[in-house]
């Protein structure tokens, strides 16, 4: 996959075809869950494929969805959490986002679904008594077709300065200095990653040798899920220019300018 086409293309699946997968792609499906399951099996998350999401879609509607509005879809994946902190959080938005360009490269469209205003006792009588905490559900299928000569409208994204600095967060980076670093692409590209309501709250503050990930508290909390997103596409942006480390997770809260931040971690260039 071209990460950088992907990211700056990527569009959530509204609706899908009123047909399940083939039998092929579900085989495919149920094999990057595995693949993934085993990934995450010591970070207390299981991911769940729900085969015959009419069940879920007449469940969930009017509780859950995409900006308030059910996604209909032939199947569902979930990423139950065993605990439910910041770390987990953080892993939930880094592998459900995995997922989601392992499937696109399938032809298999997604759509993150909210489902967190759910109580423990509604979720298991959704998902089985053996659910896990969830805040979100993948809607999975194939995409219906769109009409060419509609318009979508395109979602604003903060500038390069407003999400890099250098240094501190008092201190915006300008693109002369991210290209000399490197870090000119990945800077480009990594604000296109999907956040809740597009709300952007990531900050990637340019050091000598390591870039550390903070993001903004918006309406009094902080978004780990969003934080894990950015992590997975960074590593991925990264990975193009040839580097491949991880994010070290060492979380920090901080004020800057009356501004509440989390410090989420560093990644070593």
């Amino acid at each position: 996959m071209n990460m950088t086409s992907f990211l700056k293309s990527r569009k959530s699946t509204r609706e899908f075809k009123k047909k399940n997968l083939t039998e092929k792609d579900l085989l495919k499906v149920k094999e990057l869950i595995e693949k993934i399951n085993e990934e995450i099996k010591e970070i207390n998350m299981e991911v769940k494929l729900y085969e015959f999401g009419k069940r879920i879609y007449d469940s969930l509607k009017g509780v859950g969805g995409y900006a308030g509005v059910m996604i209909e879809s032939p199947h569902y994946i979930a990423l139950d959490l065993k605990a439910h902190g910041p770390e987990e959080k953080l892993n939930s938005g880094y592998h459900m986002e995995k997922m989601v360009t392992r499937l696109n490269d399938m032809g298999i469209g997604t759509c993150w679904v909210t489902i967190n205003d759910l109580d423990m006792e509604r979720m298991k009588a959704i998902f089985g008594e053996d659910t896990g905490e969830n805040d979100y559900l993948l809607a999975i299928g194939y995409p219906k077709p769109k009409n060419p000569f509609i318009h979508e409208q395109f979602s604003e994204r903060l500038g390069v300065e407003e999400i890099a600095f250098h240094e501190t967060l008092s201190k915006p980076a300008d693109m002369n200095f991210l290209e000399e670093r490197g870090l000119g692409d990945i800077m480009f590209y990594v604000r296109f990653a999907p956040s809740s309501k597009n709300l952007q709250p990531w900050r990637f503050i340019i050091h000598d040798n390591h870039v550390e990930l903070a993001i903004e508290e918006i309406n009094n909390e902080f978004c780990y899920t969003d934080a894990g997103i950015a992590m997975y596409y960074f590593e991925e942006l990264a990975r193009t220019q040839g580097i491949k480390n991880k994010w070290a997770v060492n979380m920090e809260p901080v004020e800057v300018k009356g501004k509440k931040f989390m410090f989420i971690g560093k990644y070593v260039l």
